[in-house]
């Protein structure tokens, strides 16, 4: 269990950056990761018919849901990160397509390039 938890950790303290890292010292460009999450319209379209805020038409339902898919590629994108043996992942782009002509179902990707920075080792 220490080990799970140990490993989980590592994961979490991979950096990710939008950013193409002018100023972080890589040491070693690995591949291209990515990471999906796909989720259904339907989902949706219900939650805006009931939780609609007044206020600008905005849906906090709809916005928790798209915060908490977000949250999971980007982890996701770090785990894919960690099984190449990168410390970071840079260039990270987000993009949202839809999956059918009807508008049903929406993937998110997260994407980057998985590197490795070079660790500053206090003396």
């Amino acid at each position: 269990m220490v080990q799970h938890a140990h490993r989980k950790q590592e994961i979490e303290d991979i950096l990710l950056t939008t950013e193409t890292a002018p100023n972080l010292n890589i040491t070693k460009r690995i591949e291209i990761v990515t990471a999906e999450c796909a989720f259904g319209m339907n989902m949706f379209k219900d939650l805006f018919a009931g939780t609609r805020n007044v206020f600008g038409g905005r849906s906090k339902a709809v916005q928790s849901t798209m915060r908490d898919s977000r949250r999971l590629a980007l982890y996701e994108l770090k785990k894919e990160a960690y099984e190449v043996g990168a410390n970071a992942v840079v260039g990270v782009d987000l993009d949202y397509v839809e999956l059918s002509s009807t508008g049903t179902m929406i993937i998110l990707v997260a994407s980057g390039t998985a590197v490795l920075l070079e660790q500053n080792v206090d003396a």
